[in-house]
């Protein structure tokens, strides 16, 4: 076994290949950007070496510096994780050259399965069945149309390079062929530099089913079962499962061996993944399912393959690569109950899944299920990566067990600061269709409405809850009860100091300028004979809620879904309302002090008056340069929302 190994990766890969590589007595060498400097795969690992900026490109991608940061720390090995560079054929030889073992397949297999057409064109020759299409090298778009249209409607065009759903266009008719094409290529060729593509038929109801091979260098070839990948977004993974719903042993059998078959006919060694499609409209059957892909790498989902299993893969990672046998023969591999897992991402779910970089203000996971993560609470997502903030792995002896522990412990999960798809989990966990099994690839995008993936009002129940934890922050429980100025002949303690909540005319109230996620509202504060309310919207705050204060701010998760609060910063609010030059309050409060007097020129900015309200005290501003042309109250005024406090004059010559 290694002495060493440094991690050419990050997040939460780089923990979890560390996790295995210390249980096997490894120095753990971590490497890391100008971006991930305080990142906890940094610290958990033994040593860390700086390898450039932020941008991927000129760190994580650089062969030259990961090369470099081997050499030094003089690694025995290096493991790649997923992603980054762990199926680039040019570092598995560059780290041959540099005499450090490359823990993965031999270069020579990444180049052979690295190219999509090709490598169906070599599994087609082994007898692997792949799905009926167009691979060849021909690229006119007269020529490929002419064979969409021999290939029979609908069509994908995919690229020849690549993944994760760039470049990859369904057509529907003949007439939109000419407009997908050209789209397809295009996108390419900016995302893998390859214009290649070649022409599918689409598959009905489309399920991903992948088998996860081991190969190791004396000839062994064996499987560890399936996983089942069908639950995605835009061909991005998002849950998976092992064992497949619906999958029998005599075609488990059959589609393992032609996922053994695809890895012998390249010569492979290591941790594989052999992709397949299958029809998925009368369920699983042997003769509807082709040959996608073959991933040279360990794949994000292999949690569910170990919980089934027992096995560490990664430790099989480092077993082979040293040269050892595998430990299994196949008929020694058991599966055992079922396991799901699903990724949790920083991402804002109803704004078209875009990314919410941003600190993590708090963090808590759930006590009864796996965790794989890379950040912890403080830590920041960062918008130079992958969003992916950890990964949930529930296992229990049934399916219906096992996604019941899935969704508790997506319940239980708390991340406050970035957005993320808590929420959005959840509601797919609870669907019926992905309950029974019914689901495929394009399962989620025709069901975004009803999994909440779509722009939603914003809690105004939450929101109410976020204000009053702003207010009791800022002044305890007193905040409950207004507190009343002296009457207009000095008393203290006379009739119209009560707080008791009465006054002639009704209710007492002011409104309390706040940020809701970004936009301007309004929230209520009713003080009546038993204390304060408030209201966003005519909403109460929430009772089945939890606050996390960060600074100025307060996040509100509920059900999983994030609302962020702050008060309003009023000397903003009040620059706003000053576009004709008045100075107004914000709300009702008290005037505590004027710096300005009338004909003095005041700069934008500047500081005019400081209002006292709930027992906070707020700065004023001039929104613009001019001069004072009036004052309109004295300090130790009352003043209601609205009413005047300075007049500017706009300079226009200054």
């Amino acid at each position: 076994m290694f002495g060493s190994v440094l991690i050419a990766n990050r997040g939460e890969i780089a923990c979890r290949i560390a996790r295995t590589a210390k249980r096997l007595g490894m120095r753990t060498i971590a490497v890391y950007s100008a971006a991930d400097a305080d990142a906890l795969h940094v610290r958990v690992c033994d040593e860390a070496c700086a390898i450039g900026p932020a941008e991927a490109r000129a760190s994580y991608l650089s062969i030259e510096r990961l090369i470099e940061a081997a050499r030094c720390t003089r690694a025995e090995c290096i493991h790649p994780g997923y992603g980054f560079l762990s199926e680039n054929a040019d570092f598995a030889e560059a780290c041959a050259r540099a005499g450090t073992v490359f823990v993965g397949p031999p270069a020579a297999a990444i180049r052979a399965m690295g190219l999509k057409d090709r490598a169906k064109a070599l599994m087609a020759a082994a007898g692997v069945p792949v799905v009926p299409g167009y691979h060849g090298e021909r690229q006119e778009p007269k020529f490929l149309k002419e064979k969409a249209y021999e290939i029979g409607y609908p069509v994908l065009i995919k690229p020849a390079a690549g993944g994760g759903g760039r470049g990859l266009r369904r057509v529907e008719r003949h007439a939109e062929f000419d407009a997908a094409l050209e789209a397809a290529i295009r996108e390419c060729a900016a995302a893998f530099g390859v214009s290649r593509v070649l022409v599918e038929k689409y598959v009905a109801a489309p399920r991903h089913i992948e088998i996860q091979i081991f190969a190791d260098r004396h000839g062994s070839v064996i499987h560890l079962g399936e996983r089942d990948c069908s639950l995605q977004r835009r061909h991005q993974k998002i849950v998976e499962e092992a064992p497949a719903p619906g999958m029998t042993a005599e075609l488990r059998a059959q589609m393992g061996a032609a996922a053994v078959e695809a890895a012998r006919a390249v010569g492979y060694s290591g941790a594989g993944t052999v992709e397949f499609v299958a029809d998925g409209t009368a369920g699983l059957r042997p003769d509807a399912f082709w040959f996608i892909e073959m991933n040279t790498r360990l794949q994000v989902e292999h949690p569910v393959t170990e919980a089934v299993t027992g096995l560490d893969l990664v430790e099989w990672q480092f077993r082979v690569a040293a040269g050892e046998r595998l430990p299994l023969a196949q008929d020694q591999v058991g599966l055992h109950g079922h396991a799901v897992e699903a990724r949790v991402y920083a991402e804002d779910v109803e704004q078209g899944f875009l990314p919410s970089p941003g600190r993590i203000v708090a963090l808590q996971w759930p006590a009864d299920s796996r965790v794989d993560a890379g950040v912890e609470a403080g830590a920041g997502i960062t918008s130079f990566y992958d969003p992916m903030i950890a990964k949930l792995i529930a296992h229990a002896p049934t399916r219906e067990a096992a996604l019941d522990r899935l969704e508790n412990a997506i319940e239980s999960t708390i991340v406050a600061g970035p957005r993320t798809n808590l929420a959005f989990l959840a509601a797919l966990c609870r669907t019926p269709e992905f309950r029974s099994g019914r689901v495929d690839t394009g399962f989620i995008d025709r069901k975004l409405a009803a999994l909440g993936a779509v722009p939603q009002e914003p809690d105004c129940a939450a929101a109410a809850l976020g204000v009053a934890r702003l207010l009791a922050q800022s002044f305890g429980g007193s905040w409950m009860q207004e507190v009343a100025a002296p009457d207009q002949f000095g008393e203290t303690d006379g009739p119209w100091a009560a707080r008791d909540g009465f006054q002639l005319g009704g209710r007492r109230s002011i409104t309390v300028p706040v940020v809701v996620d970004g936009d301007n509202r309004d929230a209520t504060v009713s003080y009546e004979a038993d204390g304060a309310r408030v209201a966003v919207n005519g909403a109460a705050p929430a009772e089945d809620a939890q606050t996390f204060a960060a600074g100025e701010e307060v996040y509100v998760l509920r059900y999983g879904r994030q609302t962020r609060v702050r008060i309003k910063d009023f000397a903003a609010s009040a620059a706003a309302e000053a576009g004709d030059g008045t100075i107004k309050a914000p709300m009702h409060g008290r005037l505590l002090q004027i710096f300005v007097r009338v004909g003095e020129h005041v700069a934008a900015g500047q500081r005019l008056a400081i209002i006292e309200a709930m027992k906070m005290e707020h700065t004023l501003s001039a929104p613009f340069a001019g001069t004072v042309r009036a004052i309109a109250a004295a300090p130790g005024d009352q003043l209601v929302e609205g009413g005047e406090i300075v007049l500017i004059e706009r300079d226009e010559t200054r």
